[in-house]
């Protein structure tokens, strides 16, 4: 008799088996990317393929980024400092200490199963304008998870500067340090404000759902020294200063709960994320360059399709030599602006154009087909009846006027597919996020990031 206990899933090696896959899937996505520009391509793209060489290798390496983001003073780098267990990074009360990102590594597993890179940024408020924008952007696109760091009440600086950081769409740890400065009762009433974040505008309610209490954290990093009276032997009594440990284990416990739970899912969607940002740039890139020559080509292919199809006296092979017209169309058009696509491809993105017509396309096919037979009708009757020359000749023609507006309308959708870079395509970055985001969990922080993460909107572009 089987022990019934055996026919039960492990919550904890499904959820590890399910991060693998995830994780598999993005690195063979890229890797595909990757290979499928020549070194003359690499060359002429370089910041883009440097992007994607980087995503694969942080990939490789499997070390998730965590970045430190908050105003001056907050306690930052003090935050960093104490997960890693060394004051490594310089603390101290100038105004600004840190002034450019700095990164250190963190293994909270002894079994050193997690890697960490910590990210320490200067204060949001310290570097003005598109510096400081700039320097957040490129922090908050390589980072996995963001720590934001405040010491009190929320200001108005640092809630814009939190809505900001929300665009990125990565997941946000709100950490709330210094509360050792705090009596209870304030500190408990400065938690609860934090916990209310989102209530108010559109804006501010999306916070609120990628924001939950659960990822508000307190923590006191690096306490202020206490005095300690110190009575000796001799009856002589004397003051010394100590300094207590940092509250950090609630903190730390949080990141390695929801690394253990997401983490490689997290660091998959981010280098998908990042990829496919490359190849879209990629493909704006060379739209720039061959729009003119792309409008030439789909209004060639366009004419050379109502010609054969108008011409071609046999029903069925007409529209299937048309079918063959538009599949060469869409490879020309990937070559014309160095987009890797296999026949393959080709053939899933005019299945994707037709269906995504919402029916146009697909009537017109099935037009297309009734004018053939009535065609080839027309011409085995025709013998010498000019009545049925002129049945087959308008047949021809109609034939041929939509076969051309067919080609022409799946060239325009391929063109602007082809313009974001493929990432619909078998293993592009967008299927495979798609894929991801279907599977993750309710408890998960992915979960309340899948509206923002979401590319089906993408979609809306063909037909």
């Amino acid at each position: 008799m089987s022990n019934p206990q055996s026919t039960q899933t492990n919550p904890e090696t499904g959820r590890q088996t399910k991060q693998e896959s995830h994780f598999n899937r993005a690195r063979s996505s890229i890797r595909r990317i990757v290979s499928g520009y020549t070194p003359r391509m690499r060359a002429s793209l370089r910041k883009e393929m440097d992007v994607l060489t980087g995503s694969l290798q942080k990939l490789d390496q499997g070390v998730i980024c965590i970045a430190a983001f908050g105003l001056v003073s907050r306690g930052k780098s003090a935050v960093v400092n104490a997960l890693i267990g060394q004051k490594i990074l310089q603390t101290g009360p100038l105004h600004g200490v840190t002034k450019w990102p700095r990164s250190v590594r963190w293994t909270p597993d002894p079994n050193g199963k997690i890697q960490i890179e910590l990210i320490d940024t200067p204060g949001l408020d310290e570097i003005e304008g598109e510096a400081r924008a700039q320097m957040a952007r490129d922090v908050a696109r390589q980072a996995d998870l963001i720590l934001f760091v405040v010491a009190g009440d929320i200001t108005r600086t640092e809630y814009q500067a939190l809505c900001e950081l929300r665009q990125a769409q990565k997941p946000i740890i709100l950490v709330f340090n210094k509360i050792d400065l705090y009596p209870d009762q304030d500190r408990q009433a400065i938690y609860r404000n934090l916990q209310k974040l989102g209530a108010g505008s559109s804006t501010s309610r999306r916070l609120q759902e990628l924001l939950s209490p659960s990822e508000i954290v307190m923590v006191a990093a690096e306490p202020a020294p206490i005095e300690l009276r110190v009575e000796w032997p001799d009856g002589s009594v004397t003051h010394e200063w100590e300094s207590p440990p940092p509250q950090i284990d609630e903190l730390k416990e949080k990141i390695v709960s929801i690394l253990n739970r997401e983490g490689r899912s997290l660091l998959a969607l981010n280098a998908l994320v990042q990829a496919r940002d490359a190849e879209e740039n990629i493909a704006r890139k060379t739209l720039e360059l061959r729009d003119k020559e792309a409008e030439d080509l789909i209004w060639k292919f366009t004419k050379y399709k109502a010609l054969a199809v108008g011409l071609n006296p046999i029903a069925v092979l007409d529209v299937l030599g048309g079918t063959v017209a538009d599949l060469a169309l869409i490879r020309e058009l990937a070559r014309l602006y160095n987009l890797p696509m296999t026949s393959y491809q080709a053939g899933k993105l005019l299945q994707k154009i037709l269906f995504s017509s919402g029916g146009l396309l697909l009537g017109e096919l099935g037009s297309s087909i009734l004018f053939g037979l009535g065609k080839s009708a027309a011409a085995v009757a025709s013998g010498e009846n000019p009545i049925n020359f002129t049945a087959y000749g308008g047949a021809a023609i109609a034939q041929a006027g939509i076969a051309g507006y067919g080609i022409y309308a799946v060239g325009k959708a391929a063109k602007v597919y082809l313009e974001r870079g493929c990432t619909w395509g078998e293993l592009g970055p967008n299927t495979v996020i798609q894929e991801i985001l279907n599977q993750v969990e309710r408890n998960t922080i992915l979960y309340r990031l899948r509206q923002e993460l979401d590319p089906q909107t993408d979609k809306s572009t063909f037909g």
